[in-house]
C-alpha cells in the first residue's frame, strides 16, 4: 500500500511539472510574441499616442465684425466640438495687443497648438518667436502674417484675397469693356492694415488697370463693418455728384453701403453698380434682388480644416505651409439659384 501510496505521489508531482512547463513556455512563448510587438510597432503607438491625445487649441479670433466672422467662428466652434477637441477661444475685438495677450496666455496654460486669425499682417515676430521657443505649432487661419520668418508657423489656411480682387476687377473690366467715357468708382477698404484689405486692393487694382475708363476715385476704409459701411458712403455720397461702381472689401460693408444710397434716393444695383467680397446670405439675399451685382465668395468654413491640420501637426504628419480654399463668384441670377442653399 506504501508503495501504491508513494508511486501515486510520484505521478501526480510529475503531472504537475509538465502542466507548469507547458504554462511557462506558453507564457514565454505569449511574453516574447508582446515584446516583439512592441519592439516593432513603436513608432505606430506614438503616432497614435499623439493623435488620440485630447488636444487643446488656443484660438484667437479676430473679433465679430461680420456675417462672415460670426459663420468663420461657429464653423471653428462646431469642428473643434465633433473632432474632440478641447477650445480655448478668445475675441480680440479687432484689436492686435488682444490677440498678443491671447497668444501669450495660451502659451502660458501649454496648449498643444495656437491658431490665429491676425487682425493686421505685421508686428507678429516676437510672440511667434515666444511660442516656437516654447515648442507649441502655430497655424494661420483666414489672415496671413508678413513675418520674413516662415518657421514661425506650420501653416496658413485660407483664401487667396489677391485673387479675389481680380475676380472682382476682371468682372468689371468686362461689364464695362465698351464704356467710352470715365467710370467713377468708390472703394470701401477692410481694416487698415489686414491682409484682407491690401490684398483685395492690390488685385482689384492690377485688373482695372487694363481700362483705363475705370478710376477710383475715393478709398477708404470702413473697418469690414456694416455701420461704418453706411457711414463711408454716406460720405462718398456727399462729396462726389458722379459715382458709378462701389467695390466693397466685403458683403457687410457693402450692406451698409445699400442703406446710405438708398436714403440718398438712388438704386443700388441701378444707379450704382455695386460689387463685394464674402458671400454671407445676407449679400446673397441682396444679390438675389439685383441690389448687389457681383459677389466673389471668400469661405468661412474652415473649421474643418483646421482641425484637421491640428490633428497632422501634432502626429508629424508633413503639411504643406498653404492650405488655399476652394470659392466661387456669383451674379444676381446665379445668387438667385444658389441662395437656398447657402448655410452661412
Amino acid at each position: 500500500m506504501k508503495v501504491l501510496k508513494r508511486s501515486g505521489l510520484i505521478l501526480a508531482a510529475s503531472l504537475m511539472l509538465l502542466i507548469s512547463a507547458a504554462c511557462g513556455n506558453s507564457g514565454a512563448g505569449d511574453n516574447t510574441s508582446k515584446n516583439a510587438n512592441k519592439a516593432g510597432d513603436t513608432k505606430t503607438e506614438v503616432k497614435e499616442t499623439a493623435v488620440d491625445k485630447k488636444i487643446t487649441l488656443g484660438f484667437s479670433q479676430v473679433g465679430a465684425e461680420s456675417g462672415w466672422r460670426t459663420a468663420n467662428t461657429i464653423s471653428v466652434q462646431d469642428s473643434a466640438k465633433e473632432a474632440g477637441i478641447e477650445l480655448k477661444f478668445s475675441d480680440a475685438q479687432q484689436k492686435q495687443e488682444n490677440q498678443i495677450k491671447a497668444i501669450r496666455t495660451f502659451i502660458q496654460q501649454k496648449v498643444d497648438v495656437i491658431a490665429f486669425s491676425p487682425v493686421v499682417e505685421s508686428g507678429w515676430d516676437t510672440v511667434l518667436k515666444e511660442a516656437k521657443e516654447a515648442g507649441i505649432p502655430v497655424i494661420l487661419t483666414d489672415r496671413a502674417v508678413d513675418s520674413k520668418d516662415t518657421s514661425l508657423y506650420k501653416t496658413f489656411i485660407g483664401s487667396d484675397f489677391v485673387e479675389e480682387g481680380r475676380s472682382a476687377g476682371k468682372w468689371l473690366v468686362e461689364k464695362f469693356k465698351d464704356a467710352s467715357g470715365d467710370i467713377n468708382i468708390v472703394e470701401l477698404q477692410g481694416t487698415t492694415g489686414s491682409a484682407p484689405a491690401i490684398d483685395r486692393q492690390k488685385g482689384f487694382a492690377e485688373e482695372i488697370v487694363a481700362n483705363p475708363n475705370l478710376k477710383i476715385i475715393a478709398s477708404q476704409t470702413g473697418d469690414f463693418t456694416r455701420a461704418k459701411g453706411k457711414e463711408v458712403m454716406q460720405a462718398f455720397l456727399k462729396a462726389n455728384k458722379k459715382i458709378d461702381v462701389l467695390y466693397a472689401h466685403n458683403d457687410d460693408m457693402g450692406l451698409g453701403a445699400i442703406q446710405a444710397i438708398e436714403a440718398a434716393g438712388l438704386k443700388p444695383g441701378e444707379d450704382i453698380i455695386i460689387i463685394t467680397v464674402d458671400g454671407v446670405k445676407d449679400g446673397f439675399v441682396a444679390a438675389s434682388e439685383g441690389k448687389i451685382n457681383f459677389i466673389v465668395e471668400c469661405n468661412p468654413l474652415l473649421g474643418p480644416q483646421l482641425m484637421q491640420a491640428a490633428r497632422d501637426v501634432l502626429s508629424g504628419t508633413e503639411i504643406p505651409q498653404r492650405i488655399v480654399t476652394k470659392e466661387g463668384v456669383f451674379t444676381s441670377e446665379d445668387a438667385k439659384r444658389e441662395l437656398p442653399n447657402r448655410k452661412y
